[in-house]
């Protein structure tokens, strides 16, 4: 179960890195069809929306330092 686990989360993990070099928009086709043949659509779609999350905070964050000042 535990191993089951871990291999869950470098999954998502992998998939998270995926995301952001999505974000970046930099990415080859050959790390590309790498990642997507084994990563899980569910993992996508939740990496996806952690990193959205992450990319609006750190905007609002930068917005409120630079409005404060």
């Amino acid at each position: 179960m535990e191993k089951q686990s871990r291999n869950s989360i470098v999954m998502f993990l992998i998939s998270m890195r995926a995301v952001l070099w999505g974000f970046l928009g930099v990415r080859k086709r050959s790390g590309q069809d790498a990642d997507m043949s084994s990563v899980s659509f569910v993992h996508i779609v939740l990496a996806g929306i952690l990193g959205a999350v992450i990319f609006m905070t750190v905007l609002l964050l930068i917005v409120k330092a630079v409005v404060a000042n």
